[in-house]
């Protein structure tokens, strides 16, 4: 049976992009769990997309794009605001990280693919540093 995983930003980014010390280990995570649906949310879309705009960099934002259309597509909604409420309030996280977090949990996601130690801390069993040793 196949697990759904939500990817944090940062995840997306070392995948799509050359990132030196990260795309490494996630590609190698990604390479050993072939049984993953990749989740991915608007704010995702959002956060990866700053940038290559930002700097007219439209052939890296439609790699960006291409990706994100293959993946699973989780709206926000309601109740996940309502929950990244509760984790601001609960944890002090920012708000895209308490989103994220929100999104992978209102939709069952089994884990929370990020770089991330402090989120480790939040949702124990369900977030993963993809940089550490499989």
């Amino acid at each position: 049976m196949k697990r759904r995983v939500y990817l944090d930003t940062c995840c997306v980014i070392y995948l799509i992009e050359d990132v030196s010390g990260f795309s490494a280990p996630t590609r190698t995570r990604l390479a050993l769990n072939p049984d993953v649906i990749l989740c991915v949310s608007p704010l995702v879309r959002l956060e990866v997309l700053v940038k290559p705009l930002s700097e007219g960099n439209r052939e890296l934002a439609n790699d960006y794009d291409d990706f994100l259309r293959a993946q699973q597509w989780l709206p926000l909604d309601d109740a996940v605001f309502e929950s990244a409420l509760q984790l601001r309030v609960t944890h002090r996280l920012k708000t895209p990280d308490s989103l994220h977090l929100a999104t992978a949990h209102r939709y069952g996601c089994a884990e929370f693919w990020t770089n991330d130690n402090r989120l480790l801390d939040v949702t124990p069993g369900m977030a993963v540093n993809i940089l550490a040793i499989p």
